[in-house]
């Protein structure tokens, strides 16, 4: 994914991605956000999550480490932290490009609800989102969104191969963990 160089306008380390999400919202942002997981004891939490933003709301969500978009990078990014986090806002049209990338869009409210489980955001999300795109877009997001979460679910759980890969990840993490920590297995 290409994003255009856009101007800084944050940059710290947070525990809860809700900050980004009520910051981004509060400027109503038009740019993107940049999560560098710090890593976590079991997992291996390498490459950068990504969220762009359309005044203020979720367009788009990726994560560089498993070249997932979508509501998967979603469920990537929920499971890392806390996070390095770079907060750019860009011209308005400047991701045009990547917001019409459907295979990376995420409904508006999904990220709070996701990453934040914040469910008071997701809907102050939901009201700017359908503040600012035309009528009868947000009905056919908010079904989009009530089946997305069924049917990620669905599709990851019919993905034999995925299981199993997690499962050896685990294996291989538990054993090297087990050993840099003297126990014998």
């Amino acid at each position: 994914m290409k994003l255009p160089r856009g101007q800084l306008v944050r940059s710290r380390v947070i525990t809860d991605p809700r900050t980004v999400l009520v910051d981004a919202l509060d400027r109503e942002l038009t740019g993107y956000a940049l999560l560098e997981p710090q890593g976590s004891l079991l997992l291996d939490d390498d490459g950068t999550g990504v969220l762009t933003f359309d005044e203020g709301v979720p367009v788009v969500a990726y994560h560089t480490g498993t070249d997932r978009g979508g509501p998967p990078a979603l469920a990537d990014l929920a499971a890392s932290g806390p996070y390095d986090l770079e907060l750019f806002a860009v011209h308005p049209g400047a991701l045009d490009a990547v917001h019409h990338r459907d295979a990376f869009s995420v409904p508006p409210g999904m990220a709070a609800d996701r990453l934040a489980g914040d469910q008071d955001l997701a809907d102050r999300t939901r009201e700017r989102s359908s503040r600012s795109r035309p009528a009868g877009v947000d009905a056919v997001e908010a079904d989009d969104e009530a089946g997305s979460e069924v049917g990620a679910v669905e599709a990851f759980l019919d993905d034999a191969g995925k299981i199993e890969a997690i499962r050896e990840q685990a294996r291989e993490e538990a054993q090297e963990r087990a050993e840099e920590w003297g126990f014998d297995i």
